[in-house]
């Protein structure tokens, strides 16, 4: 007994409320005397007991089988006690509008209906056309009210779905984030370390010459601070990597890697938004990482020209190649950032490996930006 309810916790006070429309029907049984008087009461607990069945999670059949029960003692009470019982009809119509199936729920109605106008016919001949114009608005609301019910229901089922598909998109954009990051720190710490590990390459060989050590030990401290102050602004969200500062350090370590570099760049080839300098710049420093651990290039080209459409890079080295070989995350992650911008990349592998990177063009109107 102590986990009875006399309704499910979920509908909250609102059946307790409903049983309003018992009153009446009640008060005019407590004026009846003998039989009349303890069927009519014995009805009423049925019907009470009806309304609470249909709040539970029960078949369909059982839920048809209680409403049966329901529209029948709202009939003998209209006939044999009170016309103004035809308020019970509010608690058949409203578990009416529960109905999801819209062929079960138009059937339903339209018996319930059938039988409310019956008893508004019998409403006329008891009372005459008065009292039948004073019931008409509760009858027509009786009638709509299945309408409105579904209407809610359909509409909190939807705001019920609306709420989990932005929990999963909350879900999803928390995953996309952390890719993000992990690109990002791929992209950012592994072209660093690598400089690093270079460097120590460079130390070990120069290990007779102190002062060339103490050099090189001094360029590590500084790219190793370098890395710890790209780390924090990336942790920040602050970073913009320009497509200068990424060919600088491009530059820089493949040179540390024994690769000549040669670098042409077009005028006003740079004049891009921050993200578009952003990505293409995180996507020289994938490009320059690569080359430096898998490529065995001597020589290394990067071209960067821009027209009114878009803007290219094409990254050239001398190294063994691709073959057939599929791309790794290193690639990947370049694909997809460009795809962010409506970019495509295209590798081409035959006398080394040739990359390059297109990105389309906004022009800015007074209208807005669009796309050239």
């Amino acid at each position: 007994m102590k986990n009875f309810r006399l309704f499910p916790k979920r509908f909250g006070f609102i059946p307790h409320i409903f049983l309003v429309y018992l009153i009446l029907p009640l008060y005019q049984v407590n004026k009846e005397v003998g039989w009349k008087a303890v069927i009519g009461y014995g009805l009423l607990l049925l019907f009470f007991i009806s309304y609470r069945q249909c709040y539970q999670p029960i078949a369909i059949k059982k839920f048809y089988a209680w409403l049966s029960v329901q529209v029948a003692i709202t009939v003998i009470f209209v006939v044999f006690y009170d016309p103004y019982s035809i308020f019970l009809g509010f608690y058949t119509s409203n578990f009416i509008g529960w109905i999801e199936e819209k062929k079960r729920f138009r059937n339903a109605l339209k018996v319930f209906v059938s039988i409310i106008g019956v008893c508004s016919g019998w409403i006329w001949f008891e009372t005459g056309f008065v009292g039948f114009v004073s019931l008409l608005p509760f009858l027509v609301v009786i009638i709509l009210s299945p309408y409105g019910i579904r209407h809610m229901n359909e509409r909190m089922e939807l705001e019920s779905q609306l709420n989990e598909a932005n929990e999963q998109i909350k879900t999803l954009i928390k995953q996309e984030e952390r890719v993000r990051i992990a690109r990002d720190l791929h992209d950012t710490l592994g072209h660093t370390l690598s400089l690093i590990t270079l460097q120590s390459q460079v130390i070990q060989r120069i290990a007779s010459d102190p002062q060339k050590v103490k050099e090189e030990a001094k360029e590590i401290e500084k790219t190793s601070r370098s890395a710890l102050q790209q780390v924090r602004e990336l942790v920040s969200d602050m970073r913009v990597s320009t497509i200068e500062e990424e060919l600088a350090h491009m530059e820089q370590i493949l040179t540390a890697g024994n690769i000549e570099f040669q670098c042409n760049v077009l005028e006003g080839a740079t004049d891009l938004s921050p993200l578009q300098q952003n990505i293409a710049g995180m996507c020289l420093r994938e490009a320059s990482t690569n080359i430096v651990k898998h490529s065995k290039a001597t020589k290394c080209s990067v071209t960067v020209q821009q027209d009114v459409h878009e803007f290219v890079i094409r990254i050239h080295d001398n190294g063994t190649g691709m073959a057939d070989r599929p791309w790794g995350n290193g690639l990947k992650g370049m694909s997809e950032r460009l795809s962010l911008l409506e970019g495509e990349m295209r590798v081409d592998s035959g006398m080394g490996t040739a990359i390059t990177i297109s990105i389309p063009i906004v022009a800015k109107t007074k209208e807005g930006a669009v796309a050239l």
